[in-house]
């Protein structure tokens, strides 16, 4: 049984595992104040392009996701979102269970689009009642989408610049971002990101690590005494240096880019594989994450030998389903999934 079934199937990188070892018997102070957190950090802003950006490790993108918009969201406020957003469909309410709204527009292709978030904005406060609605306080947007597909530079460019004549920050979910910034057809770069958006995370969980999520505040605008409405959430490591160790050797060498670029080289290899046998795609994405229609037998019996994820119905006979590579994927693998296509 081989397995394409999501980009956290693995565990770490032999190179994380090697300095968790190497640091393992030091003692170490809590709660994210040790020299490799540190360090981490360091590392972060310096290759965002922005000295000046704050920092901060969490464990998983669920818990993230939930953190940075309650935390940034006044109690009137919600969240924007595509109605295809991860934070909208696949985030078992997390948001919603803090109190906060998502607010959902029109999805294209996964992304949402800068004159229909502008005209959401603008009929809000257009609306006599709006005293007694959800205020659009933050618009979420991830890159890659659910779909696998890109923000270009100029979309983003123009989603930020919405955002910012409203007032409202712009969040980018960047749990696969490393995919993202590797991709061959993309012209969007880390500072770029870093330069558009007022809130961004950089993910490990999907790209490399045992578990950990960079979050980089890019205005100094942290919300007051983040550590304390972290651990009120329950979020605050006491060994803060697990997540430490691990961002500071991804940003040694360069390493999160090349393992990122792994996935991308193995995407286009598995790509091939299915357009060779003439199979279907539901979605043209240019990252990590492959979305096929399978005929509903056909599946089933790929099922025997294959892992991958249900996606969505398509129609009576045939399913959307999801094949993800990983900066661990093989050639290797991908041929064996060639000879079982």
């Amino acid at each position: 049984m081989i397995s394409f079934e999501s980009d956290y199937i693995e565990g770490a990188h032999p190179l994380i595992l090697e300095a968790l070892a190497k640091s393992n018997m030091e003692s170490l102070s809590g709660y994210g104040s040790d020299k490799y957190t540190e360090r981490a950090k360091e590392k972060i802003a310096a290759v965002c392009g922005l000295p000046e950006a704050q920092v901060f490790f969490l464990t998983g993108g669920t818990q993230t996701n939930q953190i940075v918009i309650d935390t940034m969201l006044a109690q009137y406020e919600g969240v924007v979102s595509a109605q295809t957003g991860h934070v909208s469909v696949h985030e078992a309410g997390a948001i919603e269970y803090t109190g906060r709204k998502v607010l959902t527009i029109p999805a294209h292709n996964g992304k949402m689009d800068a004159n229909e978030l502008d005209s959401f904005i603008k009929d809000f406060y257009a609306d006599g009642n709006h005293e007694h609605m959800v205020f659009p306080g933050l618009c979420y947007i991830s890159h890659p989408t659910e779909y696998g597909t890109l923000y270009s530079k100029e979309e983003l460019t123009q989603i930020s610049e919405v955002c910012h004549k409203h007032e409202i920050p712009l969040f980018m979910d960047g749990a696969r971002l490393g995919y993202g910034l590797a991709s061959r057809q993309t012209d969007v770069t880390l500072h770029d990101v870093a330069r558009l958006c007022d809130v961004f995370y950089i993910g490990g969980t999907k790209v490399g690590a045992l578990c950990g999520e960079a979050v980089v505040f890019t205005k100094k605008n942290m919300p007051a005494h983040f550590d304390h409405l972290v651990k009120k959430h329950g979020a605050l490591l006491a060994k803060g240096r697990l997540l430490g160790v691990q961002f500071d050797t991804l940003f040694t060498d360069d390493l999160y880019f090349k393992i990122s670029k792994n996935a991308i080289d193995r995407a286009e290899e598995l790509k091939s594989a299915f357009s060779e046998k003439g199979y279907k795609f539901f979605i043209d994405s240019p990252t990590n994450q492959q979305f096929v229609i399978l005929e509903n037998s056909k599946m089933q019996e790929l099922q025997k030998s294959v892992k991958f994820s249900f996606w969505e119905k398509y129609d009576e006979s045939h399913t959307v389903v999801r094949f993800a590579t990983s900066w661990a994927s093989t050639s290797e693998k991908i041929s064996e999934l060639r000879s079982i296509l």
